[in-house]
């Protein structure tokens, strides 16, 4: 399950945000090699990792949105 949002730019950059959510069920490194292939092929990077006490890892990954400009 996700959900992508944006936040207010900061200093010129903009982010996009994806949250993610893995059951406890998931073990670390299936988790790994999930976020990773998010990472390889959809330009995602890590940005904060939460573990709650019922076990559900809770993951906000982000990525620089590139603006084209116009020429001509």
């Amino acid at each position: 399950m996700s959900r992508r949002e944006r936040r207010a730019p900061r200093a010129g950059v903009e982010w996009e945000f994806d949250k993610v959510s893995f059951d406890r069920d998931f073990s670390r490194g299936v988790v790994t090699k999930l976020l990773v292939d998010r990472a390889e092929h959809g330009g995602w990077e890590l940005d904060r990792v939460r573990i709650g006490n019922d076990g559900v890892r809770r993951v906000i990954l982000r990525r620089k949105i590139i603006r084209a400009v116009r020429t001509a």
